[in-house]
C-alpha cells in the first residue's frame, strides 16, 4: 500500500552537527522538519541559515529554541506541533511524526575524582547530564505516543557513542548517560512493539565525528588523531554519513530493525583501540 500521510521529522538538537545534517537530508527527501534546539544570540544566525536551507529544499522548518529537557517547554513545543498538524488535517492531509532523532549533546565533561571538588562531578552535574542526554528521550516518546503523533512506520533514533562502553578521562559522566540511553532504547523498542502502533526504536552509534560537541571534550584532538589511525577507511565519520544512514533506515520494509545499536563508522568500532 502507498503511504499517503504527511511525513514529519522531529529532531532534538537540530541546529548543528548530526541533527543539522539529518534535518537537511530528510527535507530533501520530502519530510517536513520540526527542530528543537537550544541556542543563544551568537548562534542564532546559523540557526536561520539551517532553516533557510530546509525551506530551499522545498520543505518546512518549524524550529523551537528551548531546553529540550524542560517538561513545560516540551508540552508547549508539542502543542505547537499539534496546532500545525491541525492545519494539515483541515486541508485533508494526515500528518504524523515518522522520524524522531534524539541528538542532544549537553553534559558535564569532568572527571569523577579531583582534589578540588569543583573540578569533579557532583550530584547536580551528574543528574543534569543524565536527564538531558538520556532520560529526556523517554519523556519525549511518552508524550508523542500519548498525543497520537506516532504511527505505523514511526522510527525513533537516539545518538550514542562507543563511550558507552569505553573510557575517556573527562567523558565519564556522558559515558554513563550514553549507557543509560542505550538501555532506554531497548525498553522503548519492546514497549512500542507491544503497543501495536508499529513504531521502532534504535540507537545510532556514530564514529568519532567533528561536531561542536566533540570539540568541547578536552581530549578531542587525541581522539581525532587515534581515529584517523584506526578507522579502516582512513577518514572520520561525518554528519552526512549519519544523515544518509537515518534516511536509508527509515525507508519502507525496515520495521523489523528494532532495539538495536547500529554503527555508522566505517568499521571504526570493530577495530578496537
Amino acid at each position: 500500500m502507498t503511504d499517503d500521510r504527511e511525513r514529519w521529522a522531529l529532531i532534538l538538537g537540530a541546529s548543528s552537527g548530526m541533527g543539522e545534517a539529518t534535518g537537511l537530508a530528510l527535507a530533501k527527501a520530502g519530510y517536513k522538519i520540526a527542530g528543537v534546539h537550544l541556542d543563544f544570540r551568537a548562534a542564532l544566525t546559523h540557526v536561520e541559515e539551517v532553516k533557510a536551507a530546509i525551506v530551499a529544499a522545498g520543505s518546512e522548518a518549524l524550529f523551537i529554541n528551548m531546553n529540550a529537557a524542560d517538561d513545560e517547554k516540551r508540552a508547549g513545543a508539542l502543542a505547537q506541533l499539534d496546532a500545525r498538524f491541525d492545519e494539515s488535517r483541515a486541508a485533508g492531509r494526515k500528518p504524523y511524526v515518522r522520524i524522531v532523532m534524539h541528538s542532544l549533546a549537553f553534559g558535564s565533561l569532568v572527571p569523577f575524582l579531583a582534589v578540588d571538588p569543583k573540578e569533579a562531578v557532583d550530584r547536580k552535574k551528574m543528574e543534569m547530564t543524565q536527564d538531558v542526554m538520556a532520560n529526556s528521550l523517554v519523556y519525549w516518546v511518552q508524550d508523542l505516543w500519548r498525543g497520537g503523533f506516532l504511527g505505523q512506520g514511526s522510527k525513533i533514533y537516539a545518538m550514542t557513542s562507543e563511550g558507552s562502553t569505553r573510557v575517556v578521562p573527562s567523558y565519564g559522566v556522558v559515558s554513563s548517560a550514553k549507557a543509560a540511553l542505550e538501555s532506554h532504547v531497548r525498553q522503548l523498542a519492546m514497549e512500542l512493539a507491544r503497543s501495536g502502533i508499529g513504531a521502532t526504536a534504535n540507537c545510532i552509534r556514530a564514529g568519532v565525528t567533528i561536531t561542536p560537541a566533540l570539540l568541547k571534550i578536552p581530549e578531542s584532538q587525541t581522539m581525532i588523531d587515534i581515529t584517523m589511525k584506526r578507522n579502516p577507511t582512513g577518514r572520520m565519520t561525518t554528519p552526512q554519513d549519519v544523515a544518509n544512514a537515518i534516511l536509508a533506515l527509515s525507508g519502507e520494509g525496515t520495521d523489523f530493525i528494532n532495539g538495536d545499536i547500529i554503527s555508522v563508522d566505517g568499521g571504526e568500532f570493530v577495530t578496537g583501540s
